[in-house]
């Protein structure tokens, strides 16, 4: 029997199982059934002897057929030995063969250095029109766009240390073979990995008829790639790489540009994919067919209506609306006071009444251990829910999923609000890191620390934090926070708190003496953030046969003791039912 052709330039790849041992494998020149190369499972691999739920009845049957016929034999009592070479019908089916249950193969196979298999392969299926940034105004201390691009028509990327290039979709594994060969010396690991990045995106991923953009003198130039990449002489090898381009006559100050194509616009490489912002390229061109019905509408936030301030029990309609207007302008703020207030209540409900609904709310409390891998991403033990074994892996927190959810297509119109419980109960610094670089510059992104992404916070995201003022235990909040939030107050002394209790006994028909006799209370408190706020006061229970005193002797009681523990006050006599009051005229 004839051997199998080996793919061309392509090393052998390899699975580790979660026990110990790996299968080895290569890939065939010959397709399989479903349009990709076919797999060779190398005689002496190891795959795992479970058949998990999620594997497909096919590769079940295959795993059987292999076993009966000796294909696979006992190693030992969780693993088999493969006992002959396997020809598989592609590399996902070898990976489901080996671990057990379904998997990607492109993924799964990897060489000794770590690179999937993906890198190996030509281009697969890619949207029909995309939009690219490439970067032109400073190479090596030269303004390309202005000297060559616009003029010229067309546009590059230096490749002084590249070979010829004879393939015209180059795989990224050759480029990175190239890239390793000709930079050798010349570049750090991090520009070479970065640089084989942007030479695949300009030579295999785009195509005639993308759109590209490139900034110079502050100005945003767009136009249409006309041609295939070509490798010609330039002076100093800065341009050696080009596709010839239609740039449009006119540019877009870059300060006037929408908010979302200004945070894409900030990624720091050469060449950035634009396609999510793609629409707002095409509105710039003059593209978009404005008879046609409109997709999506911009991001609004809804107004403040009479029915609202009276649901939320609101003295007046222009606090609130000033609260949303604070929203408006800065996209975050923090409701202030001592407990008790409301303000984790107000918070909810105003954000879920701006936002459309409870599904565009995420809630987190803050607390004294909670970090940065809690609240944005970070490596944290996971049990794989097939091999039920534990590893660590990147996971994302409240604010990445908010984000991403956020920033999804059809979105990106619909506010969505996170909110901080006890925001300052945690080291802010810690916990934010360079998000706190964004909550400031929102129409720029940074590189994140664990997953190495560009991101920006979605202009549709907004932060209500809110913060008990009574805990003296807590530091202050840095003024780095300060000049991000809006601050809001919310004190039993003053609208909208100071008349709540009184506004909710009227609407439910009680007695107002548990309003007048918490007035009387906060009187005698001198220190503004221990006043006790009207949410104690506003439960069923209160109002049960003598609920009043068992809530002011069990909650209310115990706060002020705690407040003045040391002092030797009689707080009983102070600001107990009865001396309250006796003190009524």
């Amino acid at each position: 029997m004839s051997q199998p052709e080996l793919l061309p330039g392509t090393p052998e790849f390899r699975i580790k199982l979660p026990k110990g041992g790996e299968a080895r494998g290569r890939l065939l020149a010959e397709f399989g059934g479903n349009g990709t190369h076919k797999f060779l499972l190398r005689e002496g691999s190891l795959v795992a002897a479970e058949a998990w739920p999620g594997l497909g009845d096919h590769a079940r049957r295959t795993r059987a057929e292999l076993r009966a016929s000796g294909g696979l034999v006992d190693e030992s009592a969780d693993r088999w030995r493969v006992a002959r070479d396997i020809e598989c019908n592609s590399s996902s089916a070898a990976a489901a063969l080996v671990y057990g249950y379904d998997a990607s193969g492109p993924e799964s196979w990897r060489t000794e250095e770590g690179h999937p298999l993906a890198d190996y392969l030509s281009t697969g299926w890619r949207a029909p029109r995309k939009a690219w940034l490439v970067r032109g105004s400073n190479v090596s201390g030269h303004n390309l766009v202005r000297q060559l691009w616009l003029r010229e028509g067309f546009v590059s990327l230096a490749g002084a240390h590249l070979p010829p290039l004879e393939e015209t979709d180059p795989t990224k594994s050759a480029l990175r073979r190239f890239v390793e060969d000709g930079y050798e010396g010349a570049a750090s690991y991090n520009q070479k990995r970065g640089l084989v990045d942007e030479l695949h995106a300009f030579l295999t991923q785009m195509r005639v008829g993308d759109v590209v953009a490139t900034i110079s003198d502050g100005l945003l130039h767009i136009g249409h790639l006309t041609g295939e990449a070509v490798q010609t002489a330039s002076p100093d090898g800065l341009s050696n790489l080009r596709r010839t381009a239609a740039w449009r006559s006119g540019s877009h100050p870059y300060e006037e540009l929408p908010e979302e194509l200004q945070q894409k616009l900030s990624v720091q490489h050469d060449v950035v994919d634009l396609t999510a912002v793609l629409d707002a390229l095409d509105e710039l061109m003059g593209l978009t067919d404005h008879t046609a019905p409109v997709a999506s509408a911009e991001l609004t936030l809804p107004d403040i209506t009479d029915a609202l301030a009276a649901d939320l029990l609101v003295h007046d309609r222009a606090w609130l609306e000033e609260m949303r207007e604070l929203l408006v302008d800065e996209r975050q703020l923090v409701l202030y006071g001592p407990p008790g207030t409301g303000k984790t209540y107000l918070a909810m409900k105003l954000a879920e009444y701006l936002g459309g609904g409870p599904e565009q709310v995420k809630i987190v409390q803050f607390h004294p251990s909670y970090a940065y891998e809690d609240f944005f991403e970070g490596f944290r033990p996971v049990e794989d829910p097939e091999t039920r074994e534990v590893a660590f892996r990147l996971t994302a927190g409240p604010l990445r999923e908010l984000a991403d959810l956020a920033s999804r297509e059809g979105n990106r119109h619909i506010p969505h609000f996170l909110i901080i419980d006890e925001i300052n109960r945690a080291n802010l610094a810690k916990v934010f890191g360079e998000l706190y670089f964004l909550l400031e510059y929102r129409t720029r992104s940074v590189r994140l620390t664990y997953s190495g992404d560009d991101f920006a916070l979605p202009p549709n995201l907004f932060v209500i934090g809110t913060m008990n003022t009574a805990d003296r235990s807590i530091a202050l909040v840095d003024a780095a926070m300060r000049r991000r939030f809006a601050f809001v107050e919310l004190s039993p002394r003053v609208e909208p708190t100071a008349g709540l209790l009184a506004r909710w006994l009227k609407r439910e028909g009680k007695d107002l003496e548990p309003a007048r006799l918490l007035d009387a209370l906060n009187s005698r408190v001198e220190d503004a953030d221990f006043a006790i706020g009207p949410s104690y006061l506003m439960k069923p229970g209160v109002y049960r046969d003598g609920g009043l005193e068992r809530t002011w002797r069990t909650k209310i009681l115990p706060l002020l003791e705690e407040h003045h523990y040391g002092e030797g006050l009689d707080v009983a006599a102070r600001y107990g039912l009865d001396a309250l009051r006796e003190q009524r005229p």
